[in-house]
């Protein structure tokens, strides 16, 4: 069974003409256009997702200051009341610093910081913690081990950067299996260029890692047309893309920064028959 993720809200919120300037990128519109960010939720809800990311990517402390547990309970709140009953709920931890700048990456000296957001996204009611967006093993490792000690079921996912070269395909799948040792029950590779994302999904399945493996992939630049704007043929690419994610061992599919609700759509007719309900993994999926 196949496990459709949602896609990205940051950058769908722009397409919506919401404003998403930094620092506060996505964060900013819990309070100034919630109303979108439902709008976005019940969207891909209706596109077939079946796991609904809330908007805490950017509501770390250190990013919006005092706010920032009252920022990230509403964003769980919107995507709780915007989803199916069925559905589940994923609060996402994200890198302290920029997903596209190892570099700047506290590494260990993050735990404090993703402990609390953990425990915040756990009080919450998630029905699972996502870290995601990592492009370095060590911090995202540190995050897994913090958001497993809340007892919610934790998923990972790694990304190579908008280049696919901040990773190699063995050092992510290396970091899975750190992770999967931390507790993580899920691995996947996103944010990476679609068109580029394969060769890490099959270095996660050839590393017989024990959990499901997935992808969700950005659209790349605009000029290879298969997100940013959206169009049929676009859309038709990305399935197309997802279909060897899956042949290669995928179980867990969605999009990131680029895509939409149009793009969830067609993988949820593509692989229709296949999905699994209110976005359980299946246990036997597991990628070996």
């Amino acid at each position: 069974m196949i496990t459709l993720l949602d896609g990205p809200l940051g950058t769908e919120l722009n397409a919506r003409s919401v404003a998403t300037d930094l620092p506060l990128w996505s964060a900013a519109a819990i309070e100034q256009a919630p109303g979108a960010i439902a709008q976005i939720h019940e969207d891909y809800a209706a596109s077939g997702a079946h796991v609904h990311t809330a908007n805490t990517f950017r509501t770390q402390r250190r990013t919006v200051g005092n706010q920032w547990k009252r920022l990230t309970a509403h964003a769980v709140k919107l995507a709780r009341d915007s989803a199916p009953t069925s559905h589940r709920v994923a609060g996402s931890i994200a890198p302290l610093e920029d997903c596209y700048s190892p570099e700047l990456s506290p590494g260990k000296a993050s735990r404090d910081e993703h402990r609390e957001m953990a425990q915040c996204l756990a009080a919450c009611g998630c029905d699972l913690l996502l870290c995601e967006t990592y492009p370095i093993a060590e911090e995202g490792i540190v995050a897994v081990e913090e958001a497993v000690a809340t007892g919610v079921q934790t998923w990972v996912s790694f990304t190579a950067g908008p280049d696919a070269n901040l990773m190699t395909p063995s050092e992510l799948s290396l970091a899975g299996r750190q992770a999967v040792d931390a507790g993580a029950s899920a691995v996947m590779v996103n944010c990476t260029p679609a068109t580029k994302t394969l060769e890490f999904v099959q270095a996660l399945n050839d590393a017989k890692l024990g959990v499901p493996i997935g992808a969700y992939a950005n659209a790349g630049c605009p000029e290879e047309k298969i997100g940013w704007n959206t169009s049929s043929r676009g859309t038709a690419v990305y399935a197309q893309l997802a279909q060897y994610w899956i042949d290669a061992g995928a179980t867990i599919v969605g999009g990131c920064c680029g895509t939409g609700p149009s793009h969830i759509a067609e993988l949820a007719k593509r692989f229709e028959g296949l999905l699994a309900r209110g976005g359980a993994t299946d246990a036997s999926a597991t990628g070996d």
